[in-house]
């Protein structure tokens, strides 16, 4: 079930990420995280450049292994203020050699 916001409400919109290498947990805030917001599903459309929004990290280090989460703020004077509708999420961060560009799942605007 997609999480709904209010198209009033100033809100992180937040994506958990988790990547590992040789089976041991990778800590990836030291890369550039962006998120994108589209309105049409993954199968018929995927961002281009100038759909990526700034994002950033948050990091839960009471939990075993640490938890990463991508946000991005989202309403009225946010980093992107979205129309009542269904938005397609997605999360690119910007390692290196890796750029990984994911979707990552819906969110629903209410008017």
């Amino acid at each position: 079930m997609p999480h709904t916001f209010s198209a009033a409400s100033l809100e992180q919109v937040l994506v958990p990420v988790s990547a590992r290498s040789s089976g041991a947990v990778v800590d990836p805030t030291a890369n550039t995280v962006q998120m994108a917001f589209l309105d049409e599903p993954p199968e018929q459309a995927s961002p281009e450049s100038g759909d990526w929004k700034t994002a950033s990290w948050e990091t839960n280090s009471t939990a075993d292994p640490d938890q990463y989460t991508a946000k991005c703020l989202v309403g009225p004077s946010g980093t992107i203020t979205l129309a009542a509708g269904t938005w397609y999420v997605w999360v690119k961060i910007t390692g290196s050699p890796e750029i990984p560009a994911k979707y990552s799942g819906v969110i629903r605007i209410t008017p």
